[in-house]
């Protein structure tokens, strides 16, 4: 991770991208008072780990899109690198163009100035060539930036889920271990009046 603040867990502290550190449970009895918080903790902790795989999904998801959107933006602008490097006197190009996954038409391409992007929601805009390159080199680092960030928030919210699940066992285990407490008091005194004579 490439920004922890040091206060890792205390309330406010994220990651760049607002993701908040879960919290760390060294000693349970700071955390957890009485067996009788036990199972407000443990829901909330769930709680927690659930919204973290939430925004784990959702994070995915998004990574998923921008590696497809990744290449289509490489490859216009291969396009456009091209037709940068054309010279207006240059012969008609001839060339194959996808209308669908599986067809393909011919066509006469002569020297332009100008290419047409899509830019989304069906709207496509003409842009001369320099601006065109601009553009999508702008929208490649803008993509690859967002996948890197993707990729760091996904590191970063599977260590917090491991932090919460880590912490949820450890509460779980001082419960547990304050029940058998309680029940082996419970059998002394138990043992202690059956002991005593009448």
């Amino acid at each position: 991770m490439s920004a922890k603040p040091s206060d890792k867990g205390a309330d406010g502290a994220t990651n760049p991208r607002g993701i908040p550190f879960a919290p760390f449970v060294e000693k349970v009895e700071d955390y957890v008072s009485s067996r009788a918080e036990t199972e407000a903790t443990l829901k909330n902790f769930q709680e927690m780990i659930s919204k973290y795989q939430f925004m784990e999904v959702n994070t995915q998801r998004r990574l998923s899109g921008l590696k497809e959107k990744v290449p289509d933006i490489e490859k216009t602008l291969d396009m456009v690198r091209f037709l940068r490097r054309r010279k207006p006197d240059s012969d008609p190009l001839e060339a194959a163009f996808e209308l669908n996954d599986t067809l393909y038409a011919k066509a006469h391409v002569p020297y332009t100035d100008e290419v047409y992007l899509w830019l989304g929601a069906n709207v496509m805009l003409s842009y001369p060539i320099p601006e065109a390159y601009e553009l999508l080199e702008t929208k490649l680092s803008g993509a690859k930036q967002k996948m890197a960030d993707c990729e760091e928030d996904l590191d970063f919210l599977r260590e917090q889920i491991t932090t919460i699940e880590v912490a949820t066992a450890r509460v779980y285990n001082w419960d547990v271990t304050q029940r058998r407490k309680d029940k082996a008091d419970k059998g002394d005194e138990e043992d202690d009046q059956l002991e005593k004579p009448n």
